[in-house]
């Protein structure tokens, strides 16, 4: 059997604990910065996002919508936890869901136009409620996909 026991080597030839010279610690220096600093930005972003998609779900029992729209209490239901978990998702993973950033943006314009395709006959209530709430989605879905770009470039 080998020993396999730490040397105080790796594999550039480095030895001591100071990684200072070690040949890539610039570039792992840049990349942690990058990636911490992205985290910050679209977690302030995702905060409302969040809060959107919660809401989202639960408008249909705070504007008693329940027994005159059926269909939108599902759907509702189902738009606003899709939306909620994208926000948890990048605010815990921003760098890997770069690419599903306009997700928010699609299912907020979807809210608004869902009140005519999928309610029978809403009323002005349910209209307002899916036009807002699809409108702050759309906003800060696109918000987030800037944020998101944006770090990806830096």
């Amino acid at each position: 059997m080998s020993n396999i026991s730490h040397t105080g080597r790796d594999v550039s030839g480095h030895t001591g604990r100071d990684i200072s010279g070690h040949p890539d610690a610039e570039e792992m220096r840049t990349r942690h910065d990058r990636v911490i600093s992205g985290r910050r930005t679209t977690a302030m972003a995702d905060a409302p996002v969040l809060l959107v998609g919660l809401y989202c779900a639960v408008s249909p029992w705070v504007l008693h919508f329940t027994a005159n729209q059926p269909d939108l209490v599902t759907h509702n239901l189902v738009i606003g936890i899709a939306i909620a978990v994208l926000a948890l998702c990048f605010t815990a993973m921003p760098e890997r869901m770069t690419g599903m950033s306009m997700a928010i943006v699609a299912l907020g314009a979807w809210l608004i136009v869902s009140t005519w395709v999928v309610g029978q006959s809403p009323d002005t209530g349910v209209i307002l409620n899916n036009v807002i709430v699809g409108g702050l989605a759309v906003v800060l879905g696109a918000a987030c996909a800037g944020l998101s770009m944006k770090n990806k470039k830096t």
